[in-house]
């Protein structure tokens, strides 16, 4: 008798073990889901990080390079100060649209990583009604 209430026990343990385990599937892939979600969400703001990265980079690439234009453009005229002076206020203007745009990028970027993110719950498992 202490075999059978032994095999019994064992059976009715393991088959609730098993209903238990089966229970959290649908919990254990939903998280799965969740997680796979949040690394797509972490994957894509790095892009949009490194995005901004390169495009300021690639502003400041500009900048230098009008700076030596105008740099250039004023060596003839050194000795002509009203058109230094041209100069000089057109490189401040250019200067004051560079940083207006690399501001405007860096609030587009900020902005958007301040948004909430929609991530779609999971769908519920089906049942198997009668």
């Amino acid at each position: 008798m202490t075999i059978t209430r032994f095999v019994t026990h064992f059976s009715v343990t393991h088959a609730l073990l098993l209903a238990g385990i089966i229970a959290l599937l649908p919990f254990g892939a939903a998280c799965a889901a969740q997680s796979t979600q949040a690394q797509a969400a972490q994957f894509q703001q790095t892009v949009q990080q490194q995005q901004t990265r390169d495009q300021l980079q690639k502003s400041q690439q500009q900048q230098q390079l009008h700076q030596d234009v105008s740099d250039n453009a004023k060596r003839p005229l050194a000795d002509n100060p009203q058109a230094q002076q041209q100069i000089e206020q057109a490189d401040r203007a250019q200067q004051d649209r560079d940083r207006a745009a690399q501001r405007a990028l860096l609030d587009r970027q900020q902005d958007a990583a301040g948004l909430p993110r929609v991530v779609p719950q999971p769908q519920p498992a089906p049942t198997n009604g009668g």
